[in-house]
């Protein structure tokens, strides 16, 4: 397909030749329309909106959560000791925590957060005694 044919510009060589080259008028030149966008009632937009809104607090939420336990275990006194077992424990509650808090309390979606099998999950969930 040539230039002419997907403008919709006449060929030059119908023109009278002037010995200028052709410049373009308002009248022939190619119109351009903006894409139509979907309607959208304003409802929609606030629900929409509002969800971003919810997803980001969550995310806010996860962040401070992790940040305030990062800060937590930079501030343990090295020289009075650190029960490495109460520690890991602590942490993984947290962790299982989070996740079962994201997932609205469902273990095996909590668990593929985690990347652990469900029924490991299960095992922490019961020998912690995390109440969810």
């Amino acid at each position: 397909m040539t230039f002419e044919r997907a403008g919709g510009i006449e060929s030059a060589s119908n023109q009278p030749d002037s010995g200028a080259p052709e410049l373009l008028t308002a009248a022939r030149a190619p119109q351009l329309r903006l894409a139509e966008r979907p309607e959208r009632n304003r409802v929609q937009r606030l629900r929409d909106l509002t969800a971003a809104l919810l997803r980001e607090m969550e995310i806010l939420a996860r962040d401070k959560a992790f940040a305030d336990e990062s800060n937590r275990l930079q501030a343990l006194n090295a020289s009075d000791g650190i029960d490495f077992y109460n520690e890991v424990q602590r942490f993984e509650t947290g962790l299982i925590r989070l996740a079962l808090d994201q997932t609205r309390g469902h273990q095996a979606r909590a668990a593929k957060l985690l990347r652990i099998k469900p029924t490991t999950l299960n095992s922490k969930i019961k020998l912690y005694g995390i109440e969810y």
